[in-house]
């Protein structure tokens, strides 16, 4: 078990503001599509903001059938969802494994919310004998790696991770350690987040977190010098990871490979991020020593890009801080400019998102990126996506807390 393992990707899905599945996500990313829209879930008129990336034309029965779906929330069936896509596209059949080998790390970092507000309402309305008997089951943010777990069979590690907005990233870094150091053969790891709802977006509006844009196809402009508040949006990510050796003896065929991972803490504040961007230039580094590369072998940064001041300076700051001289030299953008803000479920898709650009040799852009601020220096790749053939890539999220977790991808190779 001291053997040090390689980690690949066997399989990938996503259910997105800009697609239902990987394929049309990462097209939609790639030309710059905008998935972000009016709030059509709810009468939104009296909040500030009244804009979010909501899931389009998802038929959730594909997935689910009518009597779970009532004792389900949308975050549980999101991520089984994307975790079906995952393990089809990955050929993983559970009968040839050891299910105590197979683990689960599908995070959430809010849980069931629009079932709060629901059977919060039903209670005061309608009195506590009415609140629904599955109101736990379907609101504790663990039951996304539980109902996975249940569904396939996968008797190996399975825990839910909660650190904001790093939800994601922490829980595919956990999963890569959990394999490199021998734990598991195989864990399905991400994150989800269905939080889009009234009382949810009156908190955050509240917080004064989120665009007061009216414009939703602008709303969302990471670095840009008029940005003003990120844009939620819901949205589901899940990736196969699997021990090379293992993944190579069932014939799978490998999408990439996680090679690094770093996770600190700012220990600063409970919503802001450290202004000079320390910590998260040390979960930078982190990534970066263990994948052994140097800043000049990074070929492309998918960064957390929330479209807030505090947020785009410090992480700007970040990539100068651990990257040195050459951090100009690196294409970095925020993908968040067309998904919006999916929380819990942010990393794990732009993990997806940077693998994609890995082995198909294309950066996405940051769209609506048209006032740089001067404060973010960096290459932002503006509006239009470029080729480039990048070996390796980082992706950033950092969550409210100051959760810092970073990950570092490779494009495979034997």
């Amino acid at each position: 078990m001291s053997d040090i393992k390689r980690v690949v990707i066997t399989g990938m899905g996503a259910v997105t503001p800009v697609g239902n599945n990987v394929k049309d996500t990462w097209e939609n990313v790639k030309n710059g599509v905008s998935g972000i829209d009016f709030i059509k879930k709810f009468d939104a008129s009296n909040l500030k903001c009244n804009v979010a990336g909501e899931i389009k034309d998802f038929n959730a029965e594909e997935y689910v059938d009518k009597k779970e779906l009532k004792r389900m929330d949308m975050f549980s069936v999101l991520s089984i969802a994307s975790a079906a896509q995952a393990i089809e596209e990955s050929g993983l059949d559970m009968e040839k494994e050891d299910p105590y080998r197979v683990g689960v790390i599908v995070s959430s970092g809010i849980g069931g919310f629009v079932n709060i507000e629901k059977q919060a309402n039903v209670c005061f309305e309608k009195g506590p004998k009415r609140v629904s008997p599955f109101f736990i089951p379907m609101i504790i943010s663990n039951m996304a790696s539980a109902s996975i777990a249940i569904r396939y069979g996968m008797r190996g590690v399975c825990k839910n991770i909660t650190t904001a907005c790093a939800t994601g990233t922490h829980s595919v870094g956990d999963a890569f350690r959990e394999i490199k150091h021998g734990y598991s053969d195989v864990i399905i790891a991400g994150g989800v987040e269905a939080s889009i709802c009234e009382l949810a977006m009156a908190g955050f509006v509240n917080l004064t977190a989120l665009t007061n844009s009216d414009d939703p196809k602008t709303a969302c402009r990471p670095f840009d010098l008029n940005r003003d508040g990120f844009v939620m949006a819901d949205g589901a990510g899940v990736l196969v990871l699997e021990e090379y050796e293992h993944a190579k003896a069932r014939g799978a065929k490998i999408l990439g490979e996680v090679v690094g991972y770093g996770s600190t803490e700012d220990a600063y504040h409970i919503t802001a991020p450290l202004p000079d961007g320390t910590g998260a230039a040390e979960a930078i580094r982190q990534a970066m020593r263990e994948a052994g590369i140097t800043a000049e072998q990074v070929g492309y940064i998918n960064a957390h890009g929330t479209s807030t001041h505090a947020n785009d300076e410090g992480e700007t700051k970040a990539i100068h801080a651990s990257l040195g001289d050459y951090a100009k030299n690196v294409p970095v953008s925020s993908t968040k400019s067309m998904t919006g803000h999916m929380l819990g479920g942010a990393g794990a898709v732009e993990a997806i998102i940077t693998a994609k650009a890995l082995s198909e040799g294309f950066l996405p852009p940051t769209i609506n990126l048209d006032t740089p601020d001067p404060a973010c220096d960096l290459d932002y790749i503006p509006n239009v996506g470029r080729e480039a053939n990048a070996e390796y890539a980082l992706s950033n999220s950092f969550g409210f807390g100051g959760h810092n977790a970073v990950i570092c991808l490779k494009k495979y190779s034997e």
